[in-house]
């Protein structure tokens, strides 16, 4: 038996997210209209050239962006976060939740061959292969096989229910190209640091021409650019739309105009904390990695941003996303800060006793006024318990890397892939990665909860990941702009911003 699929953002994982609701909207004033119809529409994407050639798995986030214009997967993105149709038009789910079966667009690749189902399949399967050894690969972990069903029909068979799949397919890791090049659909070129995009004529893709679609679609300019000179074009007016803004350069996007434009943040989902990258030293004992997450004043951490409605958190993963048992909570409730650092404080008084010098730690971040608020501040904290905190390049060794990603889906199991062994080797837990994988082919979700639960349980004992907050993501919009809406994965796709509305 089969049942028909109408997609929706999960419910909790979006009511989780809504929670951020005073982040969605931090309007810093009303701008004149956009360009609207009147020519291509301008846009400052935070990043550099190199996302101009998306290829590989660990891509950048504009990277992301530009793929996911330029090579179709099965499904993609709309404005708002829901899945629309692409290489697939339609799509059936086996009742158990454990086959997925696409029937493919009539259409062509680049170059004019059939899109076929033999084609599409081996695309795919090449994608799942490229990804073994990511946090998506372990995401994806469930599909068992990928088969031919006829010409136009694939099936995606599954060891056990993965509710999110669709969301995981839509990713632009998961995008399908043909002969090394991608099915669109959107053109682009590029220059420089510039890419020009347009969506592609219909009969170039072996569809049926659309009458008039010429009078209702527009083309993209993007430059890709540092956050500053980003910030600078849109309040210089050559640019109606910045993407790509995180808690680093936040502060720029609090220096706009208050007559031009808008700050939009998403209420997103994810990581912002600090990750353990070496268990030499001070480091290599649990409860002294429990010492630096015992000493961070979060809330000063989030005062520091003025940011209504973002909440500072101890745990691993979201509270109130799907797949949360509910059965963690907020660590260290109701102990106070005095209290917490006094016992972090013994730790390294400890460590130091056996005539150890003090721990010095180096954390990876990026650099930007916001990150530099954030590491201020965990200089503070972690000098107030005898540690010594200093900050260098993303590039550069390190003791502590500050990270900051948003979920790609809404479920448990997203947070805590990202510290399994085979994506981050220090300081991880092989018990933890035991119990995921006996909760990947559990059937049964109140049980699969239940693992993921005792999962984030022995993580959070590890302390190989220290949490802060959310993550914050942003843009500027003037007003006028169409195709743009805030959604819980902080995603942009750029196709919808080429269509004007009717």
């Amino acid at each position: 038996m089969v049942r028909a699929f109408r997609l929706s953002v999960p419910r909790r994982a979006a009511a989780a997210a809504l929670a951020l609701a005073g982040l969605c909207a931090l309007v810093l004033g009303v701008s004149s209209c956009g360009r609207g119809s009147q020519g291509p529409l301008p846009i400052a994407m935070i990043g550099d050239r190199t996302a101009l050639d998306p290829s590989g798995v660990r891509l950048s986030a504009a990277a992301r962006i530009v793929r996911s214009a330029t090579v179709e997967g099965l499904v993609a993105f709309d404005a708002e976060g829901h899945i629309v149709p692409a290489i697939a038009d339609r799509w059936i789910i086996t009742d158990d939740g454990q086959s997925y079966i696409f029937r493919l667009r009539d259409g062509t690749w680049p170059g004019g061959a059939r899109i076929t189902a033999e084609t599409a399949a081996t695309a795919l399967r090449g994608a799942l292969a490229q990804l073994k050894g990511t946090a998506l690969g372990l995401d994806l972990a469930a599909i068992e096989q990928v088969r031919v069903m006829a010409d136009r029909v694939i099936e995606i068979d599954l060891v056990g229910p993965a509710p999110d799949l669709l969301t995981l397919l839509a990713q632009p890791e998961l995008g399908l190209p043909y002969a090394r090049r991608g099915s669109g659909p959107m053109a682009i070129a590029r220059r420089g640091n510039t890419a020009e995009l347009s969506l592609m004529p219909p009969e170039k893709r072996g569809l049926a021409a659309v009458e008039g679609m010429a009078g209702h679609t527009r083309g993209l300019i993007v430059e890709f650019l540092p956050a500053a000179q980003a910030v600078k074009r849109f309040n210089d007016g050559n640019a109606d739309l910045v993407l790509g803004g995180r808690i680093d350069a936040l502060p720029l996007a609090e220096g706009t105009s208050l007559a031009r434009g808008n700050v939009q943040l998403d209420p997103v989902i994810g990581m912002f904390g600090l990750l353990v990258e070496s268990e030499a030293g001070f480091l290599a004992d649990a409860p002294n990695r429990e010492a630096l997450a015992l000493a961070i004043d979060r809330d000063a951490i989030i005062a520091a941003f003025n940011i209504s409605g973002w909440q500072p958190t101890t745990r691993v993963v979201s509270a109130g996303v799907e797949g949360d048992a509910g059965t963690i909570g907020e660590r260290w409730v109701g102990v106070a800060m005095e209290q917490r650092r006094a016992l972090a404080a013994e730790r390294v008084a400890k460590f130091t006793g056996g005539g150890k010098s003090a721990p010095v730690l180096r954390i990876a971040a990026p650099n930007g006024p916001g990150t530099r608020r954030v590491i201020d501040r965990l200089a503070a904290d972690f000098k107030a318990i005898g540690v010594t905190a200093l900050q260098v390049g993303e590039d550069k060794p390190a003791e502590l890397r500050l990270v900051d990603t948003t979920a790609r889906y809404g479920r448990a199991s997203w947070f805590l892939n990202q510290l399994a062994c085979s994506v981050h080797k220090p300081a991880c837990n092989p018990v933890a990665d035991g119990v995921l994988a006996n909760a990947r082919r559990t059937a049964d979700m109140r049980e699969r909860a239940r693992l993921l639960g005792e999962a984030e349980a022995e993580l959070t004992a590890t302390n190989a990941y220290i949490p802060i907050a959310r993550p914050l993501r942003w843009s500027l919009l003037r007003a006028g702009v169409t195709g743009f809406a805030l959604n819980p994965w902080g995603w942009h796709p750029l196709p919808p911003l080429a269509v004007l509305p009717k």
